[in-house]
Parts: C-alpha cells; sequence; structure tokens
C-alpha cells in the first residue's frame, strides 16, 4: 500500500505550491499543486471541488459579517443570504461600502436599504442580480 502522507510531501515538493494560476513550463494554466485547469488540454476544476471551495467561501463571508457588522445575525434568512451574495461577488470590503444600506437595515427600514442598494454603481453593473438582491433585502 502506498504510503499516501509520504507521497503527498513529496509531489508537494516536486510541483510547489502557487495560490494564483499560472502557465506551466508548456505554457497551459495551472494552479495549486500543479493542477491542471487549461480547457485546451482537457483540464478544469471539478464540480465537487468547486461545491467545497463554494462551501468554504461562504463560510469565511459569514465569519467576517460576524466580525464587522454583529447584527446581520437578527436579519430574516433571505436578507442574510442577499448579505452573503453582496459579499460573494463584491467581497466584504465592497459590501461595507454600502454604508447607508447597512445602515437603514440595521434600523429595519428595508425599502430605504433596498433603495440605497439599487443606488449604487453595483446595480448598475449587475442590474438583474442587484434587483434580485434588493427584492430580499426589502421583502425578507
Amino acid at each position: 500500500m502506498v504510503d499516501r502522507a509520504q507521497l503527498i510531501r513529496e509531489i508537494e515538493r516536486e510541483e510547489g505550491w502557487r495560490e494564483h494560476a499560472y502557465q506551466d513550463h508548456l505554457g497551459f494554466w495551472t494552479i495549486g499543486y500543479g493542477f491542471l485547469i487549461d480547457e485546451r488540454k482537457g483540464g478544469g476544476l471539478p464540480k465537487d471541488i468547486a461545491d467545497a471551495w463554494l462551501e468554504k467561501l461562504i463560510a469565511d463571508i459569514e465569519e467576517s459579517l460576524d466580525r464587522e457588522i454583529f447584527w446581520w445575525r437578527t436579519l430574516t434568512e433571505a436578507r442574510q443570504r442577499a448579505l452573503i451574495n453582496m459579499a460573494y461577488q463584491l467581497g466584504v470590503n465592497g459590501l461595507m461600502a454600502f454604508q447607508n444600506m447597512l445602515a437603514a437595515l440595521r434600523d429595519a427600514d428595508y425599502a430605504t436599504a433596498a433603495k440605497e442598494a439599487l443606488d449604487s454603481k453595483w446595480a448598475k453593473q449587475t442590474p438583474q442580480r442587484a434587483r434580485r438582491m434588493a427584492h430580499m433585502i426589502e421583502v425578507g
């Protein structure tokens, strides 16, 4: 039986770790420990890995929101999902820039919060998504 821990250490040593996508010595896009993601060579991100990655990103966003706006957990589930969704697209720092929207949410002024969400560069860039999130914010 193969010593998997030893094998992993050897592959890590040989491949190295790259946080960002890079082109390997043959010009194919790769990431991490030499994971081929270049479609031209049959690479890609496996769905189960993408699902796990999505779960991790959502958990990270929730932890950040717990630190940044502790009161967000008092909102309805739909409003919480809208904030996570926005933070997923914009980053938590990007979400925090919506100060008027967040203040209105904190004060339970949901109509104003939705209006503030829609009165943004984000809403102009991704109008359909913004309208869906604003609706969730307003109706909860």
